[in-house]
């Protein structure tokens, strides 16, 4: 096993009041992350000074919140940056989205339509779109002045969309085939072309609610999970299944590695970090404090730096756990 690369546990961040539901990360590596909770806010976090270890060599605040974004009046459900790390946008379940000025912590504009709680946004590659998912079974498509273009699903494209809550929503990178990809509590995963918001494929197989999609870096793969407690990939491309992993219990969030063949999920149980050259488990990190049988201590949300070199991910009592790469080399 020499040379092989793990993941250390780096430090604690403090500041939310209840569950982390969404982690983002800048894609130039600046010293921030935000993040969304239960508690109807989303927080700024500065890591320009991390302290990692106290004296008694426990783990610390590698972060401070410097910026407490208010306005929801319900659980904040996802949050994520565009790609100058200017703005943040959110979803709620007081069923808008917000787009947020870093600077000034202001929000610059609301998106109004859904008729129930959001659970997923994004933003396209060039930031000029914006995509919602919604427990209302639609799915949005917005411009930044947060006029809503087009709406797929719901009572008038019932044919093609999903017929449950669209639980999670995310653009292809690849911008030669831009497409969106959903997920629902259909059990199913739909890709839509983006140009004209029409169904590309119906992705089918799991055996249960699907909570979580991701999509690969160079846009080439889509990672689902859910209720079933397995993780299938899928070539987006050709809309057809390629395996399936399995994490031995229920999925609440996806991400791959930035520059690492890795998948990571966070599972009611732990973090597991798949290869996917070999398809094996890599590692799988749990809460490194004990827990009693009626606190569940899980992760919910997931994120990567943009190098690849540290994993944020968040859980149900209000925490940030940091963990770094540390390759590690031994005989034998």
């Amino acid at each position: 096993m020499a040379g092989q690369e793990s993941l250390v546990l780096a430090g604690v961040m403090r500041g939310h009041n209840d569950m982390v539901t969404a982690i983002a990360a800048p894609i130039d590596n600046s010293p921030f992350i935000v993040s969304s909770s239960r508690d109807k806010s989303v927080l700024v976090w500065d890591l320009t000074n991390p302290v990692q270890v106290t004296q008694d060599n426990t783990a610390t605040d590698y972060g401070v919140p410097f910026r407490r974004l208010t306005g929801h009046s319900h659980f904040v459900e996802d949050v994520v940056l565009s790609s100058d790390g200017q703005f943040a946008l959110s979803g709620s379940w007081d069923g808008e989205l917000r787009l947020w000025d870093l600077s000034t912590g202001v929000t610059t504009r609301r998106f109004v339509g859904h008729e129930k709680d959001v659970l997923s946004v994004a933003f396209s590659i060039d930031n000029r779109q914006i995509v919602s998912a919604s427990r209302d079974r639609t799915i949005k498509l917005w411009n930044t002045l947060g006029e809503c273009k087009y709406t797929i699903g719901g009572d008038l494209g019932a044919s093609e969309g999903h017929t449950g809550w669209v639980s999670c929503v995310r653009f292809s990178p690849n911008t030669f085939q831009p497409m969106i990809v959903s997920g629902s509590w259909d059990r199913t995963i739909k890709v839509w072309n983006l140009t004209n918001c029409k169904l590309r494929s119906t992705l089918s197989g799991h055996g249960g609610y699907v909570n979580a999609v991701a999509v690969s870096p160079d846009g080439s793969l889509c990672a689902s999970g859910g209720k079933d407690g397995y993780t299938l990939l899928w070539d987006l491309a050709e809309g057809k299944r390629l395996y399936s992993l399995d994490a031995g219990a229920i999925i609440h969030s996806l991400c791959f590695s930035p520059n690492r063949y890795w998948l990571c999920a966070a599972t009611q149980d732990s973090i597991k970090i798949w290869d996917l050259e070999s398809k094996h488990i890599v590692q799988d990190l749990k809460p490194e404090v004990p827990v009693a049988k009626d606190q569940m201590l899980y992760c919910t949300s997931l994120t990567w730096s943009a190098d690849g070199s540290t994993l944020y991910a968040g859980y149900t009592d209000g925490t940030i756990r940091i963990f770094k790469i540390s390759g590690y080399s031994y005989a034998g």
